[in-house]
């Protein structure tokens, strides 16, 4: 299958969108559902005909293009990008892409995860999505196994949202939605190569995909 400019950017903003969401959870205790279900829903997606099939449209990917064009824009974005650039983001983004590339030479690790995976989804089937079941079990996947690769990412926040249960939870489940992601721009042929020389390109996509007024099918 050959893939597109459009297919990276759609996945790289699904790791965009999961890495706001775990900064937003971290600084606030607070993530928009909807951004979050498309994330939750994007792990269990995993025969999709397209790339944007496993998170159902690029309208659900709003906040994740929203954010790549903030994040990339640099020198070519307008003045309101450059200023709402976050550090942190772009330090997720950066620490899931590195854990992602490891994780894929260890075949061990990537079984255990599938299993959690498909533990998670017979929960999912007797509950929500976002139920709190659902999320604790992928959380656990994701400290059971991708946690204990270098280097860890470490979240920072306020300390009372953090340190909540259920909070850390929503992070784990959503970090593991930022590597999904992740897998998911590797195989659309995304390299980190391409953030440095193809970064104007992948913004003007972005920014496109924003205007669209319709579901991208």
């Amino acid at each position: 299958m050959t893939y597109t400019i459009t297919d990276r950017t759609i996945a790289l903003a699904g790791i965009f969108q999961a890495t706001q969401l775990v900064q937003n959870i971290a600084n606030t205790g607070n993530a928009d559902e909807q951004d979050m279900e498309t994330c939750i829903h994007s792990i269990f997606c995993t025969d999709a005909d397209k790339p944007v099939d496993v998170f159902g449209s690029t309208q659900k990917l709003y906040t994740g293009l929203r954010k790549l064009t903030e994040q990339l824009g640099g020198r070519e974005a307008n003045v309101k990008d450059s200023q709402n650039k976050d550090l942190h983001v772009t330090k997720y983004v950066a620490g899931v892409m590195v854990l992602e590339k490891r994780l894929k030479r260890d075949t061990d690790m990537l079984a255990k995860i599938a299993d959690g995976i498909e533990h998670a989804r017979k929960q999912k089937e007797h509950f929500s999505l976002l139920h709190d079941n659902v999320i604790a079990g992928l959380a656990d996947t994701y400290a059971q196994t991708i946690s204990h690769l270098k280097p860890r990412i470490m979240v920072q926040g306020e300390h009372i949202y953090i340190s909540n249960p259920n909070n850390a939870n929503r992070i784990r489940a959503l970090l593991l939605a930022a590597i999904r992601a992740t897998v998911l721009w590797r195989q659309c042929g995304g390299t980190r190569w391409q953030l440095l020389f193809q970064r104007r390109t992948i913004v003007d996509e972005a920014r496109r995909l924003l205007k669209e007024p319709l579901l991208t099918e």
